[in-house]
């Protein structure tokens, strides 16, 4: 079974719990309670199989404290990742110059393609879900960006994240066949 370790970053107060616990269909929180460090969320998605081989797809989206004071545990956190989502408030214009340095702290350190990285535009309920693209900096216009409304269409959210995981899934199962033919050769 492959397994697939996903990062949910960005600043602080944008929605990464909400989305997570939303996307990997846990528990609901109503109130806001920043999340201290880490939260490991472990879950299995039946739509995705490795490369149509059939084989079953298990997953750990690890949501990150988006409060700087735990930068010290970042290189922890990145540890063997696979994907990050950055996830920010659209409503909230600071957001865009913080996902800058997300971006630069947990693709670019870690060397991972555009591919592996998706951006998520989240509105908070009632907040108007203004689908408006923002105007992104280089490089991060050329990630693949999403806006999630739990409130007016949360499905659209689900299926972009699932598409989101199969493209890791291929990654991770195309590098362990890579891995596998060099030792065979």
């Amino acid at each position: 079974m492959l397994k697939a370790k996903i990062l949910f970053v960005g600043p602080c107060e944008s929605g990464k719990t909400v989305l997570a616990n939303f996307l990997t269909e846990s528990s609901d929180i109503t109130e806001y309670n920043p999340t201290q460090g880490v939260r490991i969320l472990e879950f299995e998605n039946p739509q995705i199989t490795s490369n149509n081989k059939g084989t079953g797809c298990e997953f750990e989206l690890w949501d990150c404290g988006g409060d700087p004071k735990f930068e010290s545990c970042w290189p922890a956190l990145m540890k063997d990742s696979h994907g990050v989502v950055i996830v920010f408030n659209a409503d909230i214009p600071s957001h865009l110059k913080e996902i800058e340095m997300w971006y630069s702290c947990f693709v670019q350190q870690q060397f991972l393609q555009n591919t592996q990285c998706l951006l998520i535009a989240h509105h908070k309920p009632g907040s108007g879900s203004d689908k408006e693209n923002p105007a992104l900096a280089p490089p991060l216009n050329k990630l693949k960006l999403v806006h999630s409304n739990l409130e007016d269409d949360p499905e659209e959210i689900r299926m972009e994240f699932i598409k989101y995981l199969r493209s890791i899934i291929n990654s991770v199962s195309e590098s362990r066949d890579r891995e596998e033919m060099s030792i065979i050769t």
